[in-house]
C-alpha cells in the first residue's frame, strides 16, 4: 500500500494525528490539513489517492471543499462528521463524497473504509494514469474519448459523452437533473429537465438493446438518473 497517499483534513489536531498513526501502520503515506483551503493547496501540489475530510472546519468546510475537488478530480473522498442526521449524510454524498463516517468512530472501521475505497478506485481504472472506466459491458476510454458496448464502438456527441462519463464514474449513484446539467454544461440549471431528458434518451438509443427497458441508464423517479452497477 506504500504507493498510496492519503490526505487527512480536520481542524482537530488530535484526530488528524490519531488517523495518521493508523494510516502509517497500514503503510500509507499521509498528508495533513487543518481546513478545506489547506487541503486544496496540498491536492494541487501533491499526488493524493484518497481524502479523509471533516465536514465542519474553519475557512472552508468539507462540503465546499468536496464540491471544488469534484470539479477537477475523481479521487475517493470519505467524509467525517459529528452529525449523525441522514440529511448531513445525504448532503455530503450528493456533492461528491464516496463514503461517510460519523464521529466518534473506531479507527479500524475507518481503515476498512479506506481500503475499500482505494480498491474500488484502482479497479475502476482511475488510478496511476489508467484511462479506462468499465461498468458491466460499457467501457469508456477517457484518453480516446470513446465508448464501447460489449466491444462495439458507439459514436457519442460531446454532450452525450460528458453525461455518460459522469454517470459511469459514479456507478449506482443517482444524479439529479440539475446536477447533471450544471456539471456537464458548466452553468446554473434553469428549466433543465427537458434538455437533460432529450440527451438521456439519445444515449439510451445508442447504448441500450431495448431503450424502453434500459440495462444501463436507469431513471429514479422524482430523483434523477444513474448508471446501473
Amino acid at each position: 500500500m506504500a504507493e498510496f497517499t492519503v490526505l487527512v483534513a480536520d481542524d482537530d489536531k488530535e484526530i488528524r494525528d490519531g488517523i495518521e498513526i493508523y494510516l502509517k501502520n497500514e503503510g500509507y503515506c499521509v498528508l495533513k490539513a487543518e481546513d478545506g483551503r489547506e487541503a486544496l493547496e496540498l491536492l494541487a501540489s501533491n499526488e493524493v489517492h484518497l481524502l479523509i475530510l471533516d465536514i465542519m472546519m474553519p475557512n472552508m468546510d468539507g462540503i465546499t471543499a468536496t464540491f471544488k475537488i469534484r470539479e477537477v478530480q475523481n479521487i475517493p473522498i470519505i467524509m467525517l462528521s459529528a452529525k449523525a442526521e441522514d440529511s448531513d449524510k445525504i448532503h455530503g454524498l450528493s456533492v461528491g463524497a464516496d463514503d461517510y463516517v460519523t464521529k466518534p468512530f473506531h479507527p479500524l472501521e475507518l481503515m476498512a473504509r479506506v481500503k475499500s475505497q482505494l480498491r474500488r478506485y484502482v479497479q475502476l481504472g482511475t488510478y496511476d494514469g489508467q484511462k479506462m472506466i468499465e461498468v458491466d459491458g460499457l467501457v469508456l476510454n477517457e484518453e480516446a474519448k470513446e465508448l464501447t458496448v460489449d466491444g462495439t464502438p458507439v459514436r457519442l456527441t460531446p454532450i452525450e459523452y460528458k453525461i455518460t462519463e459522469l454517470l459511469m464514474k459514479h456507478p449506482g449513484r443517482v444524479f439529479s437533473i440539475n446536477e447533471i446539467y450544471e456539471r456537464v454544461w458548466n452553468e446554473e440549471a434553469y428549466n433543465a429537465e427537458n434538455i437533460v431528458a432529450v440527451h438521456i434518451r439519445k444515449i439510451r438509443e445508442k447504448i441500450e438493446a431495448d431503450p424502453k427497458n434500459p440495462r444501463y441508464v436507469k431513471v429514479v423517479w422524482g430523483v434523477g438518473y444513474k448508471i446501473e452497477k
